[in-house]
């Protein structure tokens, strides 16, 4: 792979991954929810994700994934009921105010169940994105040099996207952690969630619209 491939890639990633999604906004939300430590785990479960449809497009999986419309509108499906379903419970929160010193430290005694809850809250909204599926299997032909060893170039590629999809994420977190001093005044909790719990429903249905073409 020339250097000149990698440029071109890397900028297609960085487009990307830099692109606000229902990924970056979970991790933002779990952040001024949680904490930064509990939405680290949401975007490991999301980085997981997107790297697996990342592996099934290079080797060709991808392709039957896409062309099939039941897969196609399963994958759919769940992922704008899922998102549907946290907008709901958002809007039905009566939480008023955070404290995330205490969550926090809650949150430091609690068992791997609550790390496990948050990276697969990321994993699921990750997975099921049909637009990542129809990306990836349009990006890679692009870049692949069918003369050259392809593992390789997988390598290089799936390193490439998960250091930028992760950096991304965190930094969408980060924002959010540092978001939430202004959100520990009393009242605007509430008004975050009802936001947010807007944000994902809409996001749920404008997933619901994707098609293979």
């Amino acid at each position: 792979m020339s250097f000149d491939i990698w440029v071109y890639y890397f900028l297609a990633v960085l487009v990307l991954t830099a692109s606000p999604g229902p990924s970056s906004l979970l991790c933002m939300t779990k952040a001024v929810q949680s904490g930064f430590r509990l939405s680290v785990f949401t975007a490991l479960g999301s980085l997981t994700a997107i790297t697996s449809i990342l592996t099934l497009s290079f080797t060709g999986l991808g392709v039957i994934i896409a062309s099939s419309e039941v897969v196609f509108n399963i994958i759919k499906w769940t992922g704008a009921a899922y998102l549907i379903y946290l907008g709901w419970k958002s809007l039905r929160s009566n939480q008023l105010s955070y404290q995330l010193d205490e969550q926090e430290q809650k949150g430091s005694k609690q068992n791997s169940g609550t790390y496990l809850q948050h990276y697969l809250s990321g994993f699921i909204v990750g997975a099921s994105n049909p637009k990542a599926i129809l990306f990836f299997t349009a990006l890679f032909p692009q870049f692949i040099d069918p003369t050259a060893a392809l593992f390789p170039q997988f390598v290089v590629f799936a390193t490439t996207f998960a250091v930028m999809e992760l950096s991304w994420l965190l930094m969408y977190a980060y924002l959010g952690a540092k978001s939430s001093n202004w959100l520990f005044a009393k009242g605007r909790a509430k008004m975050f969630n009802r936001v947010t719990g807007g944000v994902f429903i809409g996001a749920g249905a404008l997933l619901s619209t994707t098609t293979r073409a």
